[in-house]
């Protein structure tokens, strides 16, 4: 794990101790292969989580129920982790979120918070007191906006908030979940993204080739695109 916790209350590797054992801590999952290492990293400092799913921005409801069932399939059969299907609130999505369309800062803004806000809801709820989201694992997601939401609503709703960059492990999540044969999707979950994931596959691809070609001609490569992970 590289850096350390902007929050002094969970120093980064310093779960708080607990008489029992590990400490818990509800996990909000945007997916299976995103899970598998915050699961395995926030063991190995202390602390044992419950997975929270809570995304009514994934579309269309075949891929929503696809991905739970792989994340339920995973955590039953290899994680041993439970799995607390929260509320999908796909009215409040579509008044809240989709007019941002591609704006995707603001969309996806809004996103993090409505979803971080249920699994607050639920740790409340349920009596965790530490709250943290797989959503850190991703280097294509808002990583800075998605702290600032996590942060915001758990201390609103009285938690504490367990924000770890798990983006170093992005690497090590793709091979893992292809070697357990798990779904990956190709998109984040909503209708904006899928369009936009499938503008930067065609533009990664054709940078690509053109890379190829510029190297065996011996010339400069073009500029990698912003949006592909160095």
């Amino acid at each position: 794990m590289s850096g350390s916790s902007p929050w002094p209350d969970v120093p980064l590797g310093q779960a708080p101790a607990e008489a029992a054992g590990r400490v818990p801590l509800l996990l909000h999952a945007c997916c299976g292969p995103c899970s598998l290492e915050p699961v395995k990293y926030l063991r190995e400092e202390g602390f044992e989580p419950t997975i929270c799913w809570t995304n009514p921005n994934i579309q269309p409801l075949e891929e929503h129920d696809r991905r739970l069932e792989v994340l339920k399939a995973w955590a039953a059969d290899v994680a041993h982790v439970e799995v607390i299907v929260a509320g999908d609130d796909r009215d409040g999505w579509e008044r809240l979120v989709a007019p941002a369309c591609f704006d995707r800062k603001r969309r996806c803004k809004a996103c993090y918070a409505l979803r971080l806000a249920e699994g607050c809801r639920v740790a409340r709820e349920r009596g965790f007191e530490y709250v943290s989201t797989t959503l850190a694992v991703s280097p294509y997601q808002l990583f800075d906006a998605c702290e600032d939401a996590l942060v915001g609503l758990a201390r609103a709703w009285g938690l504490t908030p367990v924000w770890r960059d798990f983006r170093p492990h992005y690497p090590e999540s793709v091979t893992d979940s292809r070697e357990l044969g798990m779904y990956r999707q190709n998109y984040c979950g909503c209708r904006f993204s899928a369009a936009e994931a499938a503008v930067e596959r065609h533009l990664a691809r054709d940078w690509r080739k053109a890379a190829k070609r510029a190297r065996s001609e011996g010339r400069e490569v073009p500029p990698r695109p912003d949006f592909l992970p160095g």
